[in-house]
């Protein structure tokens, strides 16, 4: 049965609304075939989003329309790997909500909002043209064991392997910003060791909430982390400003980078990059 992802404004509404409404949801959803998975909750930004499982949209609809008649702006259909890949494995609280996985009791829930990093070999292309197959291959599987290690050391999810390199989520802006000085740090310690052709890295990170735009959901959040990735300059972690936001007081250190003309984006992005200190 499909997955939707539907994207409520609740400017005002408390923890204690949001509850009771999808208690409600669940007192009338096996007349529709439907089920309320959870949801994720921002208050400070006035937004909801309910992941349902639903023979169609129109049956998630209905639920919602007859339980409080609170109905979504937009209802989306989800694969449901990448909302795992993204969302990670949240647990539920008792009213429904998806809390911290390491959440020390039920009211610390989690907004939904999601850290995106992309990581690319540089000159991969050119290596490969140079050296052949069987250098590139080496270089990926180097890339391949160290970002994987530093996601599995910071809770990072691997979302999709994109051939250079690889897209992943946090539930952390820290927690990515570590994880890519790890890596930087394991490359340059391999490749210092190394007499093979070294493995240097761009890294981009921003971070947002679960936006659907051209029915992809995470859309602009994602093009923006491959953006800056791109933009970085090789062995460089550029992120977006509101990740060094994010990150005051955490013992991470950024310099500014200024404003960057990123395409697909109206207006100029402000970067930082990563100083590694970690």
């Amino acid at each position: 049965m499909p997955l939707y992802m539907d994207i409520h404004t609740v400017d005002g509404a408390n923890a204690e609304d949001v509850a009771k409404a999808h208690l409600a949801d669940m007192e009338v959803q096996s007349r529709y075939n439907v089920e309320y998975k959870k949801y994720w909750l921002n208050e400070s930004c006035g937004k909801l989003f309910c992941l349902v499982e639903a023979p169609s949209a129109e049956a998630a609809h209905c639920v919602h329309m007859e339980a409080h008649g609170l109905a979504a702006e937009k209802l989306i259909e989800v694969d449901p790997d990448l909302v795992d890949s993204f969302m990670g494995p949240s647990p539920v609280n008792l009213g429904g909500a998806a809390i911290l996985p390491d959440a020390a009791n039920q009211d610390q829930r989690d907004t939904g909002v999601r850290t995106i990093m992309f990581t690319d070999i540089a000159n991969s292309t050119d290596i490969t043209s140079r050296f052949g197959d069987d250098a590139a291959m080496a270089q990926l599987s180097v890339h391949d064991r160290v970002v994987r290690d530093a996601l599995n050391k910071n809770n990072g999810h691997e979302v999709k392997h994109t051939g250079d390199g690889i897209m992943a989520a946090f539930i952390s802006a820290a927690a990515a910003v570590r994880s890519a000085c790890q890596i930087q740090e394991a490359l340059r310690d391999h490749n210092a060791e190394s007499t093979d052709h070294p493995v240097i890295v761009r890294i981009g990170i921003t971070a947002g909430e679960p936006v659907e735009q051209a029915h992809d959901l995470f859309g602009s959040t994602v093009q923006l982390a491959a953006r800056l990735c791109a933009r970085a300059d090789p062995g460089q972690i550029l992120v977006s400003s509101v990740i060094a936001d994010l990150c005051i007081g955490k013992g991470l250190k950024f310099a500014n980078a200024g404003e960057c003309e990123l395409k697909g984006f109206s207006a100029p992005v402000g970067t930082h990059v990563v100083e590694l200190v970690c």
